[in-house]
């Protein structure tokens, strides 16, 4: 069922930047594993180029099916969760989200949300997250964190215009996301206070614009957000979607990975993993269709 192609991001300069990062932390009682999928674009409206919105509902099924069949710890989907009509109508949208939502809680599990731009193309902040649900303390909220057997997540918001109003019913240019300043402090904070935990992120944009990716596609100040995450020698990985082929790089102990985006295609095709963290801070990724197995090393 998965794609074959099987990647090892490991390497003696990798290595050497690795060695002496992971903090002598207690171990979880076994490895933590979640389901993983992003940009499903999710409505009831004809395909466009290689977007095929109506699909990813059957999309969605097929990857809740296989998390549950894994019995994963919990799902996250890392944002653009549905589209939109072509005229961007409110109402009709908040249908599509509500069907995409009742989708992902066949899961029967913890589920959590990462916002995406497109998930404010006509509602707002509010209106998506009354509409969806988060696990536990992390219900209406856009950036949070938790933990999960003895791993620390932390989800961010990068959806703030440059002068860091946030979007709103379409009031912003894709190619400009910001974190605000409060929140940068947060995840210093958050860090700090969990500094046992090995730690992963989550948001939708990209933060990795030191790699070859186009500046486009990343955080405007996504150089600020890094230099608090390398501060912090417990942070793992960055789990990222927003750019659909999907990406990987590598800096100073931190991958990041952009995972493949569900919507593109027609189905069968698709596009989400298993993830596993196993003590030693390895990640493994299962990929399903398009999306590659990994192993990502300390």
């Amino acid at each position: 069922m998965r794609r074959s192609e099987f990647i090892r991001f490991v390497a003696g300069g990798i290595v050497l930047l690795s060695v002496g990062k992971l903090p002598a932390v207690a171990a979880p009682r076994r490895s933590l594993r979640f389901g993983l999928m992003t940009d499903m674009h999710y409505a009831d409206r004809e395909h466009s180029g290689t977007r095929y919105y109506r699909d990813s509902m059957a999309k969605i099924n097929e990857a809740v099916e296989e998390f549950r069949r894994a019995k994963v710890d919990f799902l996250i989907e890392l944002g653009d969760m549905k589209d939109t009509t072509v005229a961007s109508e409110p109402l009709p949208t908040l249908r599509f989200l509500d069907d995409a939502e009742r989708a992902l809680n066949r899961f029967g599990g913890p589920v959590y949300h990462v916002l995406g731009n497109h998930d404010m193309d006509c509602l707002t902040k509010e209106e998506f997250l009354a509409h969806t649900r988060n696990a536990g303390r992390a219900r209406g909220k856009a950036y949070y964190s938790f933990s999960a057997r003895g791993i620390r997540c932390i989800v961010l918001d990068a959806n703030f215009n440059e002068d860091r109003t946030p979007y709103s019913r379409g009031n912003f240019d894709w190619r400009k996301a910001y974190i605000p300043k409060a929140q940068i402090e947060w995840l210093d904070k958050e860090l700090t206070r969990h500094a046992d935990e090995p730690t992963l992120v989550f948001l939708h944009q990209m933060l990795d614009s030191f790699s070859d990716v186009s500046k486009n596609l990343c955080v405007g100040n996504a150089e600020e957000v890094v230099q608090v995450l390398e501060q912090h020698k417990q942070v793992l990985a960055v789990f990222q979607g927003h750019h659909h082929p999907g990406h990987y790089s590598f800096r100073r102990g931190i991958h990041y990975l952009t995972v493949q985006g569900m919507i593109e295609q027609a189905a069968p095709a698709n596009s989400y993993a298993v993830v596993e963290v196993e003590a030693d801070g390895t990640i493994r990724v299962e990929g399903f269709k398009s999306c590659p197995d990994r192993v990502m090393e300390r």
